[in-house]
């Protein structure tokens, strides 16, 4: 019995594509299930690249192959067009029958720990933001490996994960990277280059053995807020920050036909 687990954003047109897909994969002898479950085979998401993060995140990061549906806007994640009906009926075929490759994306971590000896883990398919209080410049001594690099002044840092180099990385003028060189980008939010401060004003590319530790400065204000993929976690007095690749893998479901950069070319160009 192969069992496929679908999730929406909870649009109409979202909903009403959901109808159409539950009956198709019924049709061919699959079984829908309402709620997740580890033994089902395939997550099926539906909506833009918001809700492909958000069923990430509602599943804890699954380990099972997941395919997205566009009805968003961007869609980068989504595989399938709800659009065309022969386009629904030939991505049902192409997955019984094999037609597709796994693509595994890697994830990033950030481990945050405070000086009242409080440690919690965050990770993100797409980025780790750093940003101090709303109105207040964050200042963050940054270092990479071992080795202290600057201190930073501005807004803030985004760490992207290739996957995640399209989106708000590359709002920042980060570069694009193809989602099979594993590495991570550190792209400055809004920094300070003056004689008062100094820091890099471009991207820093990080190979996958090296970690980043930040320790921010404490200011007007104690809180520190990180971001998992749009995800705000807010801490006091925050001691150190290491951020890193995880060991999880998110499996993306590609098709024969998909290529990269020719869906960059789509939807940048």
């Amino acid at each position: 019995m192969s069992i496929i687990n679908i999730y929406t954003n909870g649009t109409s047109v979202s909903e009403e594509t959901k109808k159409i897909v539950v009956e198709k994969f019924e049709k061919s002898g699959f079984t829908v299930r309402k709620d997740y479950s580890p033994d089902s085979q395939l997550l099926v998401c539906i909506g833009g690249d918001g809700a492909f993060l958000q069923a990430v995140h509602t599943y804890d990061f699954p380990s099972i192959p997941i395919v997205g549906i566009n009805t968003g806007h961007l869609g980068f994640f989504q595989e399938v067009s709800p659009d065309d009906p022969v386009e629904l009926d030939a991505f049902i075929r192409d997955y019984q029958a094999g037609k597709y490759r796994l693509q595994r994306l890697s994830t990033v971590q950030a481990t945050v720990t405070t000086h009242t000896g409080r440690r919690e883990v965050l990770r993100g398919l797409n980025e780790i933001v750093i940003k101090g209080s709303p109105s207040y410049s964050v200042h963050l001594n940054i270092s990479i490996g071992d080795s202290p690099i600057e201190k930073f002044s501005g807004d803030g840092i985004l760490v992207a994960t290739s996957a995640g180099s399209t989106a708000y990385n590359y709002s920042l003028g980060g570069s694009i990277v193809d989602p099979r060189i594993r590495l991570l980008q550190v792209t400055p939010i809004a920094p300070m280059n003056t004689t008062a401060y100094r820091a890099f004003t471009s991207s820093i590319l990080l190979p996958s053995d090296l970690s980043l530790g930040v320790v921010p400065e404490n200011g007007k204000s104690n809180y520190i807020f990180l971001l998992n993929d749009g995800i705000e976690h807010a801490y006091a007095q925050v001691r150190e920050i290491k951020i890193e690749f995880s060991d999880t893998i998110i499996n993306l479901l590609r098709f024969e036909s998909y290529d990269f950069w020719d869906k960059v070319k789509t939807k940048f160009l």
